[in-house]
């Protein structure tokens, strides 16, 4: 991270649950949503993954590095801890941003999620009961 650019966004700390991996992020974040999708489901291992949108080299790993795991390529990957196998991130949108799995940070972020993609492809036994706007796939693809 940069101080010129993030001088005013708090830094958040996250971890995966072994704490082997941890990271600080600007609380700086573009978006927020719940994704749906069985990708999703199947690396979290819940009905749906809370992520937070924001530009890669706003987020800093701070210990553990050498400990992710790393499911795709150097330009866009799941990346899990070694250890205990926690989804900390995904890398998207040709490497330029990172989706922060929600449900890693250990300081509570400005922002919430907005809505629900890939409702389309959503576990059949979860009802989701908010009012959020709900899209099939990505937000526009409808």
């Amino acid at each position: 991270m940069t101080g010129s650019e993030n001088s005013n966004a708090r830094i958040l700390a996250g971890e995966c649950y072994c704490r082997a991996v941890r990271y600080e992020v600007a609380d700086a974040f573009s978006y927020a949503m719940n994704c749906h999708c069985s990708n999703c489901r199947r690396t979290t291992g819940s009905a749906f993954k809370p992520f937070a949108g924001i530009e890669q080299h706003k987020l800093r790993l701070v210990h553990g590095e050498d400990q992710r795991l790393i499911y795709g390529d150097d330009t866009t990957h799941n990346a899990h801890c070694g250890r205990c196998g926690s989804l900390l991130y995904s890398r998207v949108r040709e490497g330029k941003w990172v989706h922060v799995a929600m449900g890693t940070l250990v300081d509570a972020p400005s922002i919430r999620p907005g809505a629900h993609i890939f409702v389309g492809s959503k576990a059949p036994w979860h009802e989701i009961t908010d009012n959020l706007p709900q899209y099939r796939g990505h937000i526009g693809d409808d």
